[in-house]
């Protein structure tokens, strides 16, 4: 039987992105999975589905930051206490940026910008001074200058919207957004942190070595 594939959608901006992703990196139940991240941009996804920003919505900011942080802590993954100052920052720049990056070199990445935002709080890391010393630190000076000459061409917008618009075929309104394929071969996709549990129900796989995931049930 074929390992269980997932295609995990992100964003650098979005706390739950960021969550998911690291749970994916860290956690012992994806050991087994083969994991594709792909970067997006929120604000385009949330526009095509004429969805609005959490944070425009009355109180769910507020909650939504509850939850960042209560989630942050179930799942034992690293997060800054406060919102990271201008949240949320526009990241467009960064994300086209990533998707310069060779594929195999985007986890190293993704690594070294969300902890930089979510876990060290440096709101500027949407700008190309800031992003690009932490892209050099995952992947060399070479491959980080590249992505960030390339950043500001058609070829990365127009990725970056094909991937965004990838996301919302397959049924995306925000992020983060799980294209997961069980060893049966069957497709489904999941939103949000809090149904991680499907997730790893959808895919087989064994969740009893991580006690975070207790939180799901």
């Amino acid at each position: 039987m074929p390992p269980p594939k997932i295609t995990l959608y992100l964003d650098i901006v979005s706390p739950f992105a960021y969550i998911a992703y690291y749970v994916t990196r860290h956690s012992s139940v994806f050991a087994k999975c083969e994991m594709t991240y792909v970067p997006v941009f929120l604000g385009g996804i949330l526009k095509a589905c004429n969805n609005p920003s959490p944070i425009n919505i009355k109180n769910k900011g507020t909650w939504t930051n509850i939850e960042r942080k209560r989630w942050a802590k179930h799942l034992n993954v690293p997060m800054y206490p406060t919102s990271p100052d201008g949240f949320p920052i526009l990241t467009l720049s960064v994300q086209r940026a990533l998707c310069a990056i060779p594929e195999a070199k985007l986890p190293s990445c993704f690594d070294a910008l969300y902890k930089a935002f979510w876990v060290e709080g440096n709101s500027k890391i949407n700008n190309p001074e800031t992003y690009l010393p932490v892209l050099e630190s995952a992947v060399g000076k070479e491959i980080a200058e590249d992505a960030l000459a390339k950043s500001s061409t058609q070829a990365m917008k127009d990725r970056l919207i094909a991937n965004s618009d990838k996301a919302v075929e397959s049924g995306s309104f925000g992020l983060p957004w799980f294209e997961c394929t069980n060893g049966r071969g069957e497709t489904e996709c999941f939103w949000g942190v809090d149904h991680m549990g499907q997730v790893a129900a959808f895919l087989d796989l064994d969740t009893t070595s991580d006690k975070g995931f207790k939180a799901m049930m």
